[in-house]
């Protein structure tokens, strides 16, 4: 772990968008925005495509100990196959899930970049690099820090005095098939990845046919089972439209 520590995000489409538009996300060709509810008509509401979700959630009731335990599981036993596109950075900053949780959905998703933007560099150049180089490349670049801080200080909530927080973002995205890249003839069949960058590495979730409609499905039977329905919180990146493919 880094000895950098940030001030802790918070769950806010303003600040989230204001974050994205200062480093490089094209104005107006996608945008954060609030999920309300995991029920139906509280889905209905969400822009579409839906391109990335984005949960907050607290590291208590068993919760942070039930991944750790997923992670070990993981390591021993496997899953399906990750699409090797997939992006995603270990965390290695105290308080910066907020950020990594924004950079997996925008670099997991189909939006534009202002070309030669901070944000389309920072992409680029992690393309080719493992996920402690891409975690090392965040924590010696001083424009996210600043962006981060930036965001972080314009919520609707007071800086705090202690950065010490028990809550934390993840991000769920779409991906092909492992399989279907490698043999280059597209199935149709998507996968629900997860992202955060405390894990292990990212976690399939299963076959997805609609991102936002699995996400909730995945939020209501492994988070609030867990007693956590006060203090969570769902954000998607809505775009203007889906060029979803290999």
């Amino acid at each position: 772990m880094s000895d950098s520590r940030w001030i802790p995000l918070e769950s806010n489409p303003e600040v989230m968008n204001e974050w994205a538009e200062s480093v490089g996300l094209l104005e107006g060709s996608a945008e954060f925005v609030d999920v309300y509810g995991l029920d139906p008509e509280l889905l209905a509401m969400v822009p579409r495509p839906v391109k990335a979700v984005i949960l907050l959630f607290p590291l208590t009731g068993g919760i942070d100990d039930w991944r750790k335990s997923e992670d070990d599981r993981i390591a021993a036993e496997g899953q399906p196959a990750i699409d090797p596109t997939v992006f995603w950075i270990k965390q290695t900053i105290g308080n910066a899930c907020g950020t990594i949780g924004l950079l997996h959905a925008l670099a997991n998703s189909d939006v534009a970049y202002v070309p030669e933007s901070p944000l389309q560099k920072f992409i680029d150049l992690c393309k080719d690099k493992t996920p402690q180089e891409r975690a090392h490349i965040l924590d010696s670049t001083s424009l996210f820090a600043s962006a981060h801080h930036s965001a972080a200080s314009s919520g609707q909530t007071a800086v705090p005095s202690d950065l010490d927080t028990d809550l934390h973002f993840t991000c769920f995205v779409q991906a092909p098939e492992a399989s279907a890249r490698e043999s280059q003839v597209g199935t149709g069949v998507r996968r629900l990845i997860e992202l955060d960058g405390r894990r292990a590495g990212p976690v399939d979730r299963g076959e997805s046919e609609n991102l936002l409609e699995d996400t909730a499905a995945y939020v209501k039977e492994h988070v609030l089972s867990r007693g956590v329905s006060i203090h969570f919180s769902m954000i998607a990146l809505a775009g203007r439209d889906s060029n979803s493919g290999l």
